[in-house]
């Protein structure tokens, strides 16, 4: 996180948010994500969090067709056990069960997956050893390996990596994956060598075929526009200034592509349509449908 750093900035106020008697200190000074908000310690402030505002705004349309063609290819996979269930009450409502929740436990073990290459980025970061037990992974070893060659391939120079960062004007914070320098990546957007981009992993999907999306570039273009960062020792600094197209670097265990994706205002401008959208799901959807109407008596239309 040189760049915040070096650059000498002053850290500007916490915020709106009235102090507790104990001002926070350290690490201790950095918003922590809670049900869908983060808190600013020491004020009365709650930013929306980048990722709840994508989830209950964002169109999937794909996670629903993903869901049902997992469904499908349980279903026959599993079929002579799910007839024999479905004769036996006792087993159906277990094997119901199991199959809906098909799309959980794949999610559950992409969520797995993609934990751990996030924490062996962190710790090439920091320049950390790698943890052994990663590298010694089927199958997260793969991932690792194309994570390194993508690193020196193109030359990356990390600055930053989970770093908190938070917008007090629009209401959200959010922790992105790392902020990076590549000259290779640079000269081929024809920017200058020492461009701060904005970068983040994904590892579902198919490489050359789908794993990355839109929304993708919708959260890189809110943490681009954010006010301020939190640095590891809790420090709060205004944001450096990142270029407009950020890095997805597509993670499979048969390869890499680094993915460039458009972060820039008017994504952002999009990203806060979305924001409104998640604030109607969230307030107003809830008052929207009132209670079918029933005819009045004759005496109540006389009394009116």
């Amino acid at each position: 996180m040189a760049t915040a750093a070096q650059a000498g900035a002053q850290a500007p106020a916490a915020g709106r948010g009235s102090r507790t008697k104990q001002e926070p200190t350290g690490t201790d000074r950095i918003p922590k994500p809670s049900q869908g908000w983060y808190r600013v310690p020491g004020t009365d402030i709650k930013l929306r969090r980048v990722t709840t505002i994508l989830n209950q705004g964002f169109p999937k349309p794909q996670l629903v067709f993903w869901a049902a063609n997992l469904t499908a290819a349980d279903a026959f996979a599993t079929l002579p056990k799910l007839v024999a269930a479905s004769l036996r009450p006792e087993d159906k409502e277990e094997a119901y069960d199991w199959l809906r929740k098909g799309h959980i436990r794949k999610k559950d073990e992409r969520g797995e997956i993609g934990g751990a290459v996030h924490d062996v980025i962190e710790a090439h970061v920091l320049g950390q050893p790698i943890p052994e037990n990663f590298l010694s992974d089927e199958e997260i070893a793969p991932f690792i390996d194309h994570f390194l060659r993508f690193v020196s391939d193109w030359e990356i120079e990390f600055e930053a990596s989970e770093m908190t960062v938070g917008n007090f004007t629009d209401g959200w914070a959010g922790k992105l994956d790392y902020l990076f320098r590549s000259a290779p990546i640079a000269y081929l957007l024809k920017v200058p060598p020492q461009t701060l981009f904005i970068g983040d992993t994904k590892t579902g999907g198919e490489l050359d075929e789908k794993g990355v999306y839109p929304e993708a570039g919708a959260q890189m273009s809110a943490y681009r526009r954010a006010e301020v960062c939190w640095l590891r020792d809790g420090t709060q600094l205004p944001m450096p200034k990142i270029h407009d197209v950020g890095i997805v670097l597509h993670l499979r265990p048969e390869g890499y592509r680094p993915m460039p994706l458009k972060c820039g205002d008017d994504v952002y401008e999009a990203f806060r349509h979305v924001h409104a959208l998640a604030e109607f799901q969230r307030v107003l959807a809830k008052s929207v449908v009132g209670e079918a109407l029933t005819l009045p008596t004759r005496t109540e239309e006389r009394a009116a």
